[in-house]
């Protein structure tokens, strides 16, 4: 009887230490769907390696769970039909996860595509992350549980770019242009609602909204803003979009403060470095001058690939991710989306939570401005000798927004 009793818990220790690292080893393999061809392409390319660069830094010993990560990329030509063929090759090559980011229409798709999936294929479920889309609306009304988002939505880089901007005396008369699809639409909802409540004296002296990735030349959108009087730009464009914005209003001499999302995504730097000084501001999550280890992982890099490490979503995916892993002691996505739901964990820029109501990650936000590099901000960005040097940093509270999600939950 006692023999028994002692071989009992000498096997119940062996399967608790056998559950407690049921995951170590295994390999999570995370669908990367997003443009790898035409025009966002350049985008498109930089986040996958942005995403694989992580997911080697951040395998084995280097997480909680002791998992290695790899990422895998499908190109869904930036449209959201091309996104759901990619979603459904990638089930079908046995991923259980999938990450999007450049384009909310491609990531309503997604989300609720794989909610539809895992309603009818309970045992395979996905879970997505998504790095970059930041329609609102997928963590408002259209939330999902399966769904995590990872960047700042349109309301909160908003909420904390009008809190800087109201600050700004010399901000009196503004252009919105931005592309003419739901992100546009917002950032210039948001500004109007935003900047009326903090600055009711700003006015709205010219708005715009174009066909997104078609615009070869922006001349005729910078004569617009020159004839409006503006004394500032505000736009959420991206990509070939804001590269282009840039040089044609390098090409009319135009320079007036702009207030953007994404200049420091591949291809504006080098084109706003061609117009020499220029008052550009960016908010985001992160910038190009941190310390510590997400600045060892930019440096390495940049060394590797001689491109920027600038969406530090992909830091924080693996980072979570590792993270629920280990708390679920489990790769399955089931357990490891219960993990990860309200989960906070240390980031380049303090604590980061991914707020249980609606899956919206809540993080600080930064104001950066264009400058040339110096000892203080020495990184520079796409070898132009100017750089993003933060000059404000807001806590989470700051930029963080109510939702209005009714979260149905497994």
């Amino acid at each position: 009887m006692h023999f028994a009793i002692k071989s009992l818990t000498a096997a119940s220790l062996i399967a608790c230490a056998f559950a407690a690292n049921a995951q170590s080893g295994e390999t999570v393999r995370i669908a990367f769907i997003d443009p790898l061809s035409g025009p966002f392409a350049n985008v498109g390319q930089n986040q996958l390696k942005s995403w694989q660069f992580a997911a080697t830094t951040k395998s084995g010993k280097a997480n909680p769970a002791n998992v290695k990560f790899e990422v895998v990329g499908f190109d869904n030509k930036g449209s959201p039909q091309e996104s759901l063929n990619a979603l459904r090759a990638a089930i079908d090559q046995g991923f259980r996860y999938v990450t999007q980011g450049n384009g909310s229409g491609a990531a309503a798709a997604i989300s609720d595509a794989v909610s539809k999936h895992n309603a009818r294929n309970p045992g395979k479920e996905v879970v997505y992350l998504n790095y970059a889309a930041v329609d609102p609306s997928l963590t408002n009304e259209k939330c999902d549980y399966w769904h995590f988002r990872l960047d700042a939505d349109t309301t909160m880089k908003m909420e904390a770019l009008t809190s800087f901007m109201k600050d700004q005396p010399k901000v009196k008369n503004v252009f919105l242009l931005n592309q003419n699809y739901s992100h546009g639409q917002q950032v210039a909802r948001y500004f109007k609602e935003g900047i009326a409540r903090k600055r009711p004296d700003v006015k709205i002296v010219g708005e715009d909204l174009h066909p997104i990735g078609q615009v070869k030349d922006f001349a005729p959108y910078v004569a617009k803003i020159k004839q409006s009087g503006a004394d500032t730009i505000v736009t959420g464009n991206w990509g070939t979009d804001l590269t282009l914005f840039v040089k044609a209003l390098n090409d009319a001499g135009l320079k007036i403060p702009m207030y953007t999302y994404y200049a420091g995504v591949t291809g504006t730097p080098t084109a706003l470095a061609a117009g020499g000084d220029s008052e550009v501001y960016v908010i985001a999550y992160g910038h190009s001058n941190h310390t510590g280890e997400i600045g060892k992982m930019s440096a390495d890099f940049k060394k590797q690939f001689n491109d920027d490490y600038y969406t530090y979503a992909t830091y924080n995916g693996v980072n979570l991710l590792g993270a629920a892993i280990a708390k679920a002691k489990s790769t399955n996505p089931v357990a490891v989306a219960a993990a990860m739901s309200g989960l906070s964990v240390k980031s380049f820029a303090g604590e980061v939570t991914m707020r249980k109501t609606d899956h919206q990650l809540q993080q600080s936000m930064f104001v950066t401005k264009w400058q040339k590099v110096s000892k203080e901000f020495p990184y520079s960005v796409e070898n132009t000798g100017y750089t993003f040097a933060p000059i404000k940093q807001m806590e989470p509270y700051v930029a963080s927004t109510p939702t209005s999600c009714n979260m149905k939950r497994p």
